[in-house]
């Protein structure tokens, strides 16, 4: 999961990767993504430092983990949404997402 401290405020920049969705996986529905950034700092040479996360809902709850962070240049979460949606990535993402979304709801029961 993304620290709370980190993502405490509303992200910087916000892409949408899947909405009013129905996706089926182990037994939830997922029905939006969203991969969000938040910058962190900006460093005189190396730039901004950008904290990418990404935000899952489905039926049964919702949950905001670390996807990427580091210093990624000015398109970081453009990039990253590239490569999720053209490589199959999104497939992984939801089943990582869902087996920390299940971790949290058992950690919470």
């Amino acid at each position: 999961m993304a620290d709370p401290k980190r993502v405490a405020k509303a992200p910087d920049k916000t892409i949408v990767l899947m909405s009013s969705g129905n996706f089926p996986e182990r037994g939830y529905k997922v029905k939006n993504i969203h991969l969000n950034l938040y910058l962190q700092k900006k460093h005189p040479k190396l730039g901004v430092y950008s904290l990418l996360t990404v935000y899952v809902e489905t039926d049964k709850g919702d949950i905001e983990m670390t996807y990427d962070e580091g210093y990624r240049g000015e398109n970081a979460l453009e990039e990253a949404a590239a490569f999720l949606t053209s490589h199959l990535g999104l497939s992984g993402l939801i089943l990582r997402s869902i087996i920390q979304l299940e971790n949290a709801l058992e950690q919470h029961a």
